[in-house]
């Protein structure tokens, strides 16, 4: 793993001079030492280092937790506050640019590795949480408009049975728009019964607890839309797993076979004349 380089933001030289020589003993890079604000936002841009280690009280128009938040607004770079001055109005400004921590001076050497150490690996922790963040709101992004599309009814439930999400065929066909649906359970919105019998049909997502994967929960199963229209309809149900194989939500795909029963009641006339 390279080398971690450091920005040392100090206004007094003797001092500034000692954190380098430290870092560099413990095995940082540190190319450069400031002494106000204004210089640690340039020198920030141009480096781009792992970390700052800032002083709370410097020379400049602007003060160290002025540009730390600059700092780590613009460049996403953690910022570690170096300070002689522990009273509780100061932390209390310095705790609104997000720091990753606090060293009062004087303090050890083995105090100042402790807390780089500590800032670069939440650093990293907080990059790799982001972008997983990122990945999944993409990939969300993707399925969603991907179930948009298709031309089938979808419906998305967890596994409490409780509906995550629609598309425009199941509202169309159930009668229920998605923001009526979320949150409500899938038999108040996806009501099925057996033609033949009058009576609900299994819930689909106790099946697909127990199966896996389905195809038909009955004969002649027929969907009751929101406004009593009853639509015969075919039925899928498969599971959503994680990368432990656990179940995390299942998907019910749904159409309506209206003229497949149109064509089976005409060639069952059909055979009856004959």
């Amino acid at each position: 793993m390279p080398e971690a380089q450091i920005l040392v933001v100090e206004d007094e030289i003797i001092i500034a001079e000692d954190i380098q020589r430290r870092l560099k003993r413990m095995g940082y890079t540190v190319p450069v030492t400031v002494s106000s604000g204004e210089e640690a936002i340039k020198k920030a841009k141009e480096n781009n280092p792992d970390l700052v280690l800032m002083d709370i009280v410097i020379h400049g128009e602007m003060d160290g937790i002025e540009a730390a938040e600059q700092i780590r607004a613009s460049l996403d770079i953690p910022v570690v506050y170096l300070t002689a001055y522990a009273d509780e109005k100061t932390l209390e400004r310095a705790k609104i640019t997000e720091p990753f921590g606090y060293l009062i001076k004087p303090f050890k050497e083995r105090e100042l590795q402790i807390t780089i150490e500590i800032a670069l690996y939440k650093h990293r922790m907080e990059k790799m949480l982001k972008e997983s963040e990122k990945r999944l709101r993409e990939s969300n992004q993707w399925l969603v408009a991907v179930i948009k599309s298709i031309g089938d009814a979808v419906i998305a439930i967890d596994t409490g049975g409780t509906i995550r999400l629609m598309n425009p065929i199941a509202e169309a066909l159930t009668g229920w728009k998605q923001e009526e649906a979320l949150g409500k359970p899938l038999s108040t919105v996806f009501n099925i019964i057996s033609k033949e019998t009058g009576k609900q049909v299994e819930n689909p997502v106790t099946k697909v607890i127990r199966e896996g994967t389905f195809y038909g929960l009955a004969d002649h199963t027929v969907l009751v839309a929101k406004g009593g229209t009853e639509i015969p309809v075919d039925i899928i149900g498969s599971s959503i797993r994680d990368d432990e194989d656990s179940i995390t939500g299942i998907v019910v795909v749904f159409y309506d076979i209206i003229e497949r029963k149109q064509i089976e009641d005409a060639l069952r006339i059909l055979h009856t004349k004959e």
